[in-house]
């Protein structure tokens, strides 16, 4: 299976300049940067020890978040450096204000640019958040003896059946890592199923919080917000943001003040948004030119990253997006922290355990078409916001979750360095 894994990444590998070439085009892809892709660096590796982190995307970097800024503080560390796949990702990066801290792109996972990447960076510990398992790295890795450990790792059903057909590889890759961290009780099942030998479940790192209070929106913004009736569509995905528009038209004609703010989950997407919301002759302005905004303007696209918490903060209805597709959902934990009254789609197997906790705890309601949204705004129009005690509860599970898997790192990390 190896061979014919290595043969398919070659493949990818010929046919990336035409990847690229089309991702830069639809704004996916940093025209200064992709080269990291193939291990041509654009920062420095310093002397001392390293410690690596790769997330996927977004939602694997902001759930690290928290346990980055408990490691900064570890002065035997010298840098930090953190991988995604995404440009996305890479803005949020940027926004950290973490001294240590380095973002690369994670490169084509040929076994030629995954040796290439271990050799200059030198990595004193490894992390793969999540269900980011490429085979190349990881023998490399294991190669040159490097821990590696899976963080807040998640298998689903789905995945598991994939693996399941290559038993053995599975069984060859999963034995590598040092330790497992499973996201979920049934993640740790699968794990476990698959070849991991030490697995534990601590928790979900999702429930822990940054220590950095949230990025501040303007005093104008703050009014507007306050004044009218408002509600907060969030990681939304394509399709979700005309359905929103079509809420808001409904909406519109019981509440004349009424204000819908999109946060797309991808920024690059704005220009169809607009597009989309003007054939609906829906007036929509962008946080980045909010001077434009007026007492008219039906919806505020946010179109840059780091300002969801700002948001929820002050906007206290919130919808999830990415469930009302098929992809699974998006984290509504920040969102609950904040003590907003929270809607979502049917899909959101992403995120079941934590969308079953917030049900019992009468924090969300499914919703599974554009009545029922409207509906159900309706009613959260008129009522508070979430219990503070629903939220002192959730910060302590979170905190007891990052102190936990803090600790478990802290004993490879105290071994390695």
């Amino acid at each position: 299976m190896l061979v014919i894994y290595r043969t398919l990444i070659n493949i990818v590998f010929i046919l990336s300049p035409l990847i690229i070439v089309y991702r830069i085009f639809k704004k996916k892809e940093d025209p200064n940067r992709f080269w990291e892709k193939f291990c041509f660096f654009s920062d420095k590796k310093n002397d001392g020890n390293l410690v690596w982190f790769h997330g996927a995307s977004v939602g694997e970097i902001q759930s690290i978040v928290p346990l980055l800024e408990k490691i900064e503080k570890n002065k035997k560390i010298k840098k930090i450096l953190i991988t995604s796949n995404t440009l996305s990702s890479s803005k949020i990066v940027k926004k950290l204000k973490l001294k240590k801290i380095v973002h690369q792109f994670f490169p084509i996972d040929t076994n030629f640019h995954s040796k290439k990447f271990l050799e200059y960076w030198k990595p004193t510990c490894s992390f793969f958040i999540d269900s980011e398992i490429w085979p190349n790295m990881i023998l490399n890795l294991k190669k040159k003896e490097v821990p590696i450990i899976l963080l807040n790792g998640r298998i689903t059903k789905k995945t598991f059946k994939k693996w399941k057909i290559f038993s053995n590889f599975a069984r060859k890759i999963f034995g590598i890592f040092d330790l497992c961290l499973s996201s979920s009780i049934e993640s740790k099942k699968y794990l476990n199923n698959l070849g991991a030998k030490k697995v534990k479940y601590i928790g979900n790192l999702k429930f822990s919080q940054s220590e950095k209070k949230e990025s501040q929106i303007s005093k104008n913004l703050k009014q507007i917000i306050k004044s009218k009736k408002t509600w907060c569509a969030s990681s939304t995905h394509n399709n979700e943001e005309q359905i929103c528009g079509n809420v808001h038209m409904q909406l519109k004609k019981k509440y004349k003040d009424l204000l819908t703010i999109i946060i797309p989950r991808h920024t690059h997407r704005v220009d169809n948004i607009e597009d989309e919301l003007k054939k609906l002759k829906l007036v929509s302005c962008r946080l980045s030119s909010n001077q434009n905004m007026s007492r008219k303007t039906d919806i505020l696209i946010v179109d840059s990253y780091g300002k969801t918490k700002s948001f929820y903060h002050s906007c206290k209805n919130v919808f999830l997006g990415g469930s009302l597709i098929n992809h699974g959902g998006q984290n509504p934990l920040e969102a609950a922290r904040y003590g907003c009254n929270i809607l979502h789609g049917p899909n959101v197997f992403n995120f079941k355990e934590i969308y079953k906790f917030l049900k019992i705890n009468k924090m969300s309601i499914e919703v599974n078409n554009q009545k029922k949204m409207i509906y159900n705004l309706n009613n959260y129009f008129k009522k508070k916001a979430s219990s503070k005690k629903i939220q002192k509860k959730l910060n302590l599970i979170g905190k007891k979750i990052l102190s936990s898997t803090h600790n478990e790192i802290n004993q490879f990390l105290n071994n390695e360095i």
